[in-house]
Order: structure tokens, then sequence, then C-alpha cells
């Protein structure tokens, strides 16, 4: 099969942007439906995360928009074009997926979503946007508002359809759908059917052609899963912080806000600079610690589930499930950070004696086959996986801290100086003070070092699509 963009129907403009940022071949999602999208059809493409979605519907949506407007065409409050993500993180990098194929054709983009202030989205909407890449419940807000009508709509997508219905999103979904035309193309990704996607599919998608990537051929099948087995809870903290000391990027999933923040915070003081991804961090403070992620300026991203869908970040060797999930989906979401765009990648769950049986019902519903192997933190296969480690940063010694001043002082200056010491991996102070922290926990919306560089846009290896 042809796998060049070119041969597909891609426009040369859209080829030259691609061949320039390094994407040359297609991969088997792309192949399968640009010949469909590119030519008006309604698609329904089926693919597990890092199977290159994200090219797949931006293509044709730059392209249909591109070949009839070029820029000639905007009316305020009125966009052409519509993506519809689940959460803050996927639409931010959506859309900069999508910049630079837009600005080929002179065609302007935004994002919408809620956790920020709706003035600078008010304001792009007002000057007239082409393509919009929104969350659901910050756009109907702004359409209640009437400062958008979805009326002049000519192409909507909806990816990772899944999530959004995981999430409760889907009767957004459906009024938000309902405001565009109904004769205009229409484009649904989604990794299952289930939880009423395939309502929305029925309903919305008119003569529809489905895609699915099958495993054999899905860059997600170049995945190693590992479950490594410990004695206790400080063979398990030993273990977390060898598994995090690798050179590559890597994730550890946790499953509360608390534990994300908090180890973190650890493997920071510990010499493994370390940033977090949580529902208690402000928007600011995800885009900041986001950003040195994706940058590579730090190499250990600790989050929640709520990462498991909206971190799209090339180059992620490995995903560590530092607290076994509750069910099989959240495993394969959180396991699918890593061998995304045809590389290779490795997972590990670390699992107490008392997880055992839980863990290996979820596995099995994830129909995945993995013997568990009892570990310690120097064990070959630890070592075998993590391969050559980062240097250890030992934290700056603090300057003495002068007494008086009123709020320092007796047991309260004691606490604060018994804070600031170097802490060992499973220590607890309230701020980290090491060097080479680039974005910090959430703590108190203070960063160090490369941190304060970080951009709205998570930097993207560019080797790679997306």
């Amino acid at each position: 099969m042809t796998s060049t963009f070119a041969a597909l129907g891609v426009p040369a403009p859209l080829v030259a942007v691609l061949e320039k940022d390094g994407k040359t071949e297609a991969f088997p999602i792309q192949q399968d439906t640009l010949p469909d999208t590119l030519t008006g059809r309604d698609v329904l493409g089926r693919g597990k995360t890092g199977s290159g979605k994200t090219i797949a519907f931006a293509l044709p949506l730059v392209s249909r928009l591109g070949g009839t407007l070029a820029g000639g065409k905007r009316r305020p409050g009125r966009p052409l074009g519509l993506v519809l993500a689940p959460t803050r993180e996927l639409a931010t990098q959506i859309a900069a997926t999508i910049t630079p194929l837009a600005e080929a054709y002179n065609l302007t983009t935004t994002t919408i979503f809620g956790g920020v202030s709706q003035n600078r989205q008010v304001d792009a909407l007002r000057s007239g946007v082409d393509i919009v890449v929104a969350c659901p419940g910050r756009l109907e807000d702004l359409m209640k508002q009437g400062h958008v009508k979805l009326d002049a709509i000519e192409i909507t997508i909806l990816d990772e359809a899944d999530h959004m219905a995981d999430l409760g999103f889907l009767p957004g979904v459906t009024r938000i759908m309902e405001a565009t035309p109904s004769d205009g193309q229409r484009l649904l990704f989604s990794a299952t059917l289930d939880n009423g996607v395939d309502k929305l599919v029925r309903k919305f998608l008119t003569d529809a052609v489905m895609h699915s990537v099958d495993e054999a051929n899905s860059p997600v099948a170049a995945m190693t899963h590992n479950v490594f087995e410990v004695a206790s809870a400080d063979a398990k903290r030993d273990l977390i912080k060898k598994l995090a000391s690798g050179t590559g990027r890597r994730i550890l999933f946790t499953r509360t806000k608390h534990a994300a923040k908090k180890l973190a915070k650890q493997l920071t003081d510990a010499g493994v600079p370390a940033v977090d991804l949580h529902g208690n961090l402000s928007q600011n403070q995800r885009d900041r610690n986001l950003a040195a992620f994706g940058s590579g300026s730090t190499k250990v991203l600790v989050a929640t589930d709520v990462a498991a869908r909206g971190v799209h970040v090339d180059n992620v060797e490995l995903v560590v499930h530092v607290d076994p999930p509750m069910e099989h989906k959240a495993y394969l979401h959180r396991s699918g950070r890593t061998a995304r765009a045809g590389t290779e990648g490795q997972v590990v769950t670390i699992c107490l004696p008392e997880q055992r049986r839980d863990l290996g019902a979820i596995l099995r519903k994830a129909a995945i086959a993995v013997t568990p192997i009892p570990v310690t933190a120097d064990s070959d296969e630890v070592n075998a996986l993590v391969g050559p480690t980062a240097a250890y940063v030992k934290p700056a010694p603090r300057a003495p801290q002068p007494q008086g001043g009123g709020r320092s002082t007796g047991a309260n200056a004691q606490r604060k100086r018994a804070s600031r010491g170097t802490g060992g991996f499973a220590g607890g102070g309230s701020r980290s003070g090491g060097q080479g922290r680039p974005g910090g926990s959430a703590g108190g919306g203070r960063s160090a070092g490369a941190g304060r560089s970080g951009g709205a846009r998570p930097a993207q290896s560019r080797s790679h699509q997306r």
C-alpha cells in the first residue's frame, strides 16, 4: 500500500509542512482514512492511542477549509472547523499539531477550554477564527453567552470520543453536534465504541466508513509489559526511585493527587528532578510542567489518571504504574503514553503481595499476558530495563536564615529549618528547594530553573508524528 502523504492525495502545501517536520511516511490509520476523509466522507476511525489519529484528522480538516476559504471569508464568532477533545492538555496539543498546517493556508486556530479566563477566547472568536479546538464544557458556556455560533461549521471532529463518554461529556457533545449543520462532514476517532459512543455514530455520521487499525499493524504493538513484585513498602520506594532515574522520558502514575505531588517532590529531593500533573494544579502550573516534560528539560512526570489521555508527548520510553489502576481501561490508557508513533516502549506495574490478585484480574481484562517477577531495586531485570541513570543532583545548601522578623521564631522557626534539610527519598518537607526542578509540584505555584520558560504550549519532540 502507498504510504507517502503525497500519494494519498494530501495537498502539496500540507505535504511540505509535514516534510519540514520530518514526517514523510503515513501510519496505518492515516493510510486507511485519508482517501475517504480528503474526499469529504464521514469516517469513524478506531485506533489505540499513539496510532497517529491527530495527523489523520488534521489533514482533511485543513485541506477542506484551505481549499475553499484560504482566510478570505472569516466571520466573527462563526468558525468553520471544530475539533472536540476531552481534556485541556489534549486540546492544546491538537492545536499545536494543526496550527502549522493551517498557517499554510492562512487559516487561524484557537483553543477553548475551562480552568482559565474566557477573555482571550472571547477576543479570538470576536476577531474571527477559522478552526476551534475545544473542550465541550467551556464551548457550551460560550455558545450560551452568544460569543460563538456553530451554524457555519463545515467539518466537525470528535477525538477520543470514548474518553469523553467516560467523563460524562456525551450530553454536552450531543447538544454541540446538534448545533452544527447536518450536511457538514463529521469524523469521529475513538479507541472503543462503548458507553454511548455508538449512539453518537448512528445519530451524527452519515454513510460513514469505518477504519480500524488492528493490533498487528499498530505502533502500540511495540509495547512491552512488566510486573515487578516487591516485598514491602520500603522496597517499593527504592524501586520507584531506580525506575525514575534513567536518562529517557518516563511517566509515573499514582492513584491520587496528593500522592503525585508528594512523589514528585520526593524524587526531586533525591536528585531525580520531576514535575507533577494532577487536578489540583492551576492551568499555568499544568502548562509549565508539561512544557518542561515535553521539551525534555525534565525527564520525569508524575501524574494521576488526568494525564492518561491528555498527555501526547513523543519518545516516552517508560511508563510506571506506581499504584495499579482501578480497572483495565485505565491501565491501557496510562500505558498508551509510551510506544507512540512507531517507537518502542516499556510498561512496569509495581505490585505488593496483597495487590497480586486484583492486578491479575485487571491484566486479564486488558488481554495482557505477563508473569510477575519478584525484584528489588538492584535486580538484574530492573537494571536491564532502566539502563544508564542520570547523575545525582545534590540539592544546594541553603544559606542560614536570620532569626527574628516575628514569624519565624521559636518552634515555628525550628519546624521551618527542619523542613529545609536534604531529607531522604521518603522525607516530606513542604518545599523542594533542590536544584534543577523545572516545574515543581503544586505547592506554592512557584518554580525554579528551566520551568520558568515553559509556555502554554507543551513542546513536542519533532521527530515523530502526534
